[in-house]
């Protein structure tokens, strides 16, 4: 039970800050299309990458915590459904040069930020 409510909240609280981080990106008037998916999915990826090597050489991590950064935090904060809708705006309008940049870019920064996050997660071993 501890597991889910772990999942649950962090889900909740990673959910919260991708909306905040949309929040933010409008109320800047910042006219970069799909930014704040960008930028949360880089974050995200960073995040899971440290967790996932940073928790592969420490047992002592208790399972709750685990699935409460990765399974809830950054599966509730990164979103490929809203990745995937803003490509596919981007498609239908036309825009075929920002499609393919933004969906490069994204898959490039997110594993290239997933790959540092590990980096970071080895120092801290």
């Amino acid at each position: 039970m501890l597991n889910i409510l772990a999942v649950f909240i962090g889900g909740g609280v990673g959910s919260v800050l991708r909306y905040l981080s949309w929040l933010l990106v409008n109320i800047s008037r910042f006219e970069a299309p799909a930014v704040a998916t960008f930028v949360v999915n880089i974050f995200g990826s960073f995040v899971i990458g440290f967790c996932y090597i940073y928790f592969m050489n420490k047992i002592d991590v208790p399972l709750h915590l685990r699935l409460f950064l990765t399974v809830g935090f950054c599966g509730g904060l990164t979103t490929f459904s809203t990745f995937s809708l803003e490509s596919l705006r981007f498609l239908q309008n036309g825009q075929y040069l920002y499609a393919f940049v933004y969906i490069f870019s994204s898959v490039i920064f997110c594993i290239g930020a997933a790959f540092a996050g590990g980096l970071v997660g080895k120092y801290f071993v």
